[in-house]
């Protein structure tokens, strides 16, 4: 079935009354809880647990965790932020809503599980950052004023759909690190804080009469814009105040191991290059990096704490179950980069703590979860009957006080999750599986780039890929890969849809294409030779090639083992 044909009929199905007699009987609305979801943006869900917890104070994710059930190996299912609230809120993984970049997400008319819970009874509402439908991630180009108000271009989406080109550009600005000096400014991310007010403003006011489902999307702990950077900057600076910094265990604060540059995987160079960050960072740099991204944390469970305050001063707390998650996480110069776009733990372990009526306290749930859980999970809540293929599973198993539970949870949702990634700062598109001990990371066709394996429960920071030492490990997880996901066949699909729309883009801009191209992110190497990157855009037009990742010049990486060449496809 095609890929946007099923996420049609899920909607559908979704939308149409429980037939009589199913299993999953709708509950009377007088006994539905309500629900209450916050989602952050770029958490390190490793931090909700030790030991990741020791290094900052997140005294309300701690009383969630008391309270309630952690997963502690929860994972989004694509480690940017559109593409994986598209996954969030569909409950469909990304190659099935076609959410390839953070300019492409969900139809602004698709049917979300707020959507089939408003239709049931409940009452909805949505704060601050939700980033799951096409077109968001604007901002104004640098070009003349005249040519400001006229257009609009959207972040990396150039650079998304150019990844394969034989080029390699610095798109970010190096992160950085800012501090406001001040002991008593605890409102630093302004708008999320605003987002929060709101938030309980709505709560003080709504009908307590019928259940409801509210959520709050916060922007922190992401980094913010770095304007110091040039032209169409990205957001490459840490910034927190001391009143949080203070939080921060700087003691603790653990300084990642790098592999050196020539050892690097290509894909990993690459988005280490385009992220800047392959030049030389002193300890300090990367600690104080580390220090405010767990500062900015603290900001952010603090915003967390406040909406479970005015649920308890409401006295809704106990009737209402709570979730927080996250969309990604961020590496937080792990692996010599920032931001997410990454199959290692800190970009893609998210946060998951639910806590409320029918949630076992101090829980905590070994098994692997994933973002596309909350939409059965929420409909779960409600008693509404599930629509038939979500990619999805109800979490609801594991979490009354029943002692077998997690067995049974086992029994019932998979024991793998996948993750994929298709935009920007890396230059194929990319799928994970995580199951059991492994974490096994395929590329584009599945031969031209190598894959990696990683053992968690030996290599937890992820430092040696272990693949050309188990092929039949290789080849079983592969397999397995391609029995949930035909990967080559998604990466000649996001490869055609990147030239299509490069092509399309490239004649909007009509003759203004060259000034347009050399003021983007990736401006400052350009303008150095901006004929050799126009000359090899073009090459990258005119090839008929399947989808491979370019080869940067200063990896030496070369000697690559195509491990699965000898699976079917």
């Amino acid at each position: 079935m095609p890929a946007m044909l099923l996420v049609l009929l899920v909607a559908a199905l979704a939308l149409a009354t429980p037939a009589p007699g199913t299993q999953m009987k709708r509950r009377q609305m007088d006994q539905a809880p309500n629900v209450v979801l916050v989602a952050s943006d770029s958490f390190d869900g490793r931090l909700t647990f030790q030991p990741g917890s020791q290094v900052v104070k997140l005294p309300f994710i701690n009383f969630m965790r008391a309270h309630g059930t952690t997963f502690l190996n929860a994972y989004t299912n694509s480690p940017i932020c559109c593409p994986s609230r598209a996954a969030m809120w569909s409950g469909l993984f990304t190659h099935l809503t076609e959410s390839w970049n953070n300019f492409k997400g969900l139809d602004p008319n698709y049917t979300t599980w707020m959507d089939v819970m408003e239709k049931h009874g409940y009452q909805t509402q949505k704060f601050g950052k939700l980033d799951y439908t096409s077109g968001h991630h604007s901002i104004r180009s640098t070009l003349k004023k005249s040519e400001q108000r006229k257009r609009r271009y959207k972040i990396n989406r150039v650079e998304a759909w150019t990844r394969e080109v034989a080029f390699l550009l610095r798109q970010e600005g190096r992160p950085i690190v800012n501090l406001i000096p001040d002991k008593n400014r605890r409102r630093v991310m302004v708008k999320d804080w605003q987002n929060t007010d709101k938030t309980i403003d709505w709560l003080r006011q709504v009908n307590y009469t019928k259940p409801f489902v509210l959520y709050l999307g916060l922007n922190l702990p992401h980094p913010y814009p770095s304007p110091s950077s040039g032209e169409n900057f990205g957001s490459s600076t840490f910034q927190t105040s001391l009143y949080w910094l203070e939080k921060v265990a700087y003691d603790a604060i653990k300084i990642p191991k790098w592999l050196p540059l020539s050892q690097m995987h290509s894909v990993d160079y690459y988005s280490s290059y385009t992220k800047n960050c392959t030049g030389k960072f002193t300890e300090n740099e990367i600690k104080n990096i580390r220090a405010f991204y767990y500062a900015m944390c603290a900001e952010t469970d603090a915003m967390l704490g406040k909406i479970i305050l005015a649920l308890r001063k409401l006295d809704l707390l106990q009737k209402t179950i709570v979730i927080y998650t996250s969309d990604h996480g961020e590496m937080a110069m792990e692996h010599r980069q920032f931001y997410k776009m990454s199959m290692y733990e800190a970009s893609v372990h998210v946060p998951f703590l639910m806590m409320g009526p029918g949630v076992k306290a101090n829980l905590q749930v070994s098994s692997v979860v994933s973002l596309v859980d909350i939409y059965p999970t929420m409909l779960d809540i409600a008693g509404i009957a599930l629509p038939p293929n979500l990619s999805g599973y109800s979490l609801l198993t594991v979490l009354s006080n029943a002692s077998a539970n997690e067995q049974a949870f086992k029994l019932h949702h998979p024991p793998w999750i996948l993750s994929e990634f298709h935009g920007c700062n890396a230059n194929a598109s990319t799928y994970m599986l995580r199951t059991g001990q492994w974490k096994y990371i395929a590329y584009s066709d599945g031969a031209s780039v190598p894959p990696q394996l990683f053992d968690l429960s030996m290599d937890p920071d992820e430092l040696t890929n272990i693949a050309t030492e188990f092929p039949e490990i290789i080849y079983s997880l592969d397999q397995k890969l391609r029995s949930i996901i035909n990967y080559p066949k998604v990466s000649a699909s996001v490869h055609r849809y990147n030239k299509e729309q490069f092509i399309m883009w490239k004649q909007s801009v009509g003759q203004n294409y060259s000034n347009v191209i050399a003021h983007l992110r990736w401006h400052q190497d350009w303008q150095k030779d901006p004929r050799k990157y126009e000359n090899a855009i073009q090459h990258w037009l005119t090839a008929h090639s399947s989808p491979v990742a370019s080869s940067p010049p200063q990896s030496t990486s070369g000697s690559q083992p195509s491990l699965l060449q000898s699976t079917s496809g």
